[in-house]
């Protein structure tokens, strides 16, 4: 996902949360420049600190491929 995208999902579930950046930021354990930079675009952030906002915002990723079906099923025969 291109974070030009990721910016404005943020900052609408953000904004439809009634979240300020601040509120943002501590429910996810980070600082209120780092929700800024992120609805901002900044390319830089750690994967670890954009999972930290998603998940207090109740987003999920979801991964699709063609080649995810077969992913799936062969996740049984390696285990």
């Amino acid at each position: 996902m291109k974070m030009e995208r990721l910016k404005y999902i943020v900052q609408y579930h953000r904004k439809r949360a009634g979240l300020s950046r601040r509120a943002l930021a501590e429910l996810a354990d980070v600082s209120e420049t780092v929700i800024y930079y992120l609805e901002h675009g900044k390319e830089t952030l750690q994967w670890d600190t954009i999972n930290k906002i998603l998940h207090a915002l109740n987003i999920h990723i979801l991964f699709q491929s063609p080649l995810m079906q077969a992913y799936e099923n062969s996740k049984g025969k390696d285990a």
